[in-house]
């Protein structure tokens, strides 16, 4: 059992923004509604606004700022910033240092944030009602953004930015429109409470509900219903392994719309530098995980194949040390390059870079010749139980 909660001064601003104004939006919105109704322009506005904001707070504040997934211009960085403040979750340099220390300290009910440990409703939003300890700013997790120009301008004036930028938006949005209340009311406050339990979800939901295909070694979990619902950040489980890699929905077919603006503006030269996790150890991490949940099988099913999970896991193992003895050889040429610009060690470069392509494909091909031998094994082991019974 957890220790209690430690006594902090409560957060009266972030009461005012969790609480009190989603109790005015509950007021407000059906008294407007009955008196006036909004045009169909007010609520295509809240859902798009809604996916600014949200979107400022994925690609910008989350994999831009906190996890550094990729490099963008300044133009784009502006852009981002612009869009995350609209979202209203405190500055960048604060959401991305406490996030860094989530990551860090992940499930630590003492250190983590937002640790779910401390149960659904704190990792949702319990932790910013109150001054806990573990919340507390702490900037030496982030000298890169204390080095940024931008992220400080932003920090120093984050009040009056949220302002200027609430009001020429909703002001702008409104004009346009003809709607000005309806678009302050849906596009504005409902807008913003949605967003603000996007980004929430993924402290709480996404530490709950769903599965943990890469590892266990922490809750969080990866979930395609959450992944719609946070602009593709439901791959928390995959996120937690792989932090640096500019995509949580790895797989091609998998919801991830933050993964496609970022590629996109990848390819408009808004962009560079997309960090991506080789694939061999997103597989590897897979495939070990497949094992372990194969082992829970076996000890529940109670039948005894361990002798071919020890032989796999040695295949597995040689042909892994083999990658690593290919790669530490092209690391010592990659090295020598920088020292000797010789055609000879420029040749051998050329030649060992094709060779580990080569090795690499093949590995990738026996990681998937195990797995698939694996998930038979399985299957096999289901069928003798079912037919026993």
């Amino acid at each position: 059992m957890n220790p209690p909660l430690p006594q902090a001064p409560i957060n009266w601003i972030a009461v005012f923004a969790l609480i009190f104004l989603p109790l005015v939006a509950v007021i407000a919105i059906p008294l407007y509604a009955y008196h006036h109704d909004f045009s169909a322009a007010a609520w295509v506005s809240m859902f798009v606004l809604l996916g600014i904001s949200s979107l400022g707070i994925t690609a910008g504040y989350h994999r831009l700022w906190a996890h550094r997934a990729y490099e963008a211009t300044l133009p784009l960085k502006i852009i981002l910033m612009i869009m995350g403040t609209f979202a209203v979750q405190n500055s960048v340099l604060y959401w991305a240092s406490g996030h860094r220390t989530h990551h860090r300290h992940v499930d630590d009910v003492e250190k983590d944030p937002y640790s779910i440990k401390n149960g659904f409703w704190y990792a949702h939003l319990g932790w910013m009602l109150k001054n806990y300890p573990a919340a507390e700013p702490n900037f030496k997790n982030a000298p890169d953004l204390l080095n940024d120009k931008l992220v400080m301008f932003q920090h120093k004036y984050y009040v009056p930015l949220v302002i200027v930028v609430h009001v020429a938006i909703l002001t702008l949005v409104g004009w346009a429109v003809g709607d000005m209340w309806g678009v302050v009311l849906l596009g504005g406050l409902v807008r913003l409470i949605l967003s603000h339990h996007v980004t929430f979800f993924i402290n709480s939901l996404c530490h709950m509900w769903g599965k943990r295909p890469y590892t266990d070694e922490n809750t969080a979990r990866d979930n395609f219903w959450l992944a719609i619902a946070t602009w593709g950040e439901g791959y928390h489980n995959y996120h937690h392994i792989f932090q640096y890699d500019y995509r949580n929905g790895v797989k091609w077919w998998q919801y991830d719309p933050t993964k496609w603006l970022i590629w996109t503006c990848s390819k408009l030269g808004l962009a560079k530098n997309l960090r991506r996790i080789p694939s061999f150890n997103i597989k590897k991490a897979e495939l070990a995980m497949k094992f372990k949940y194969a082992e829970q099988d076996l000890a529940i099913y109670g039948h005894d194949v361990n002798s071919d999970l020890v032989q796999m896991k040695q295949r597995i193992a040689q042909e892994y040390d083999a990658f690593t003895h290919t790669l530490n050889d092209w690391a010592k040429l990659k090295e020598q390059e920088l020292h000797a610009k010789k055609a000879a060690v420029a040749e051998k470069i050329h030649q060992m870079d094709h060779k580990l392509k080569v090795d690499f494909q093949l590995l990738e091909h026996r990681l998937s010749h195990h797995r698939e031998c694996l998930e038979t094994l399985m299957r096999n082991v289901k069928k003798r139980n079912a037919v026993s019974e």
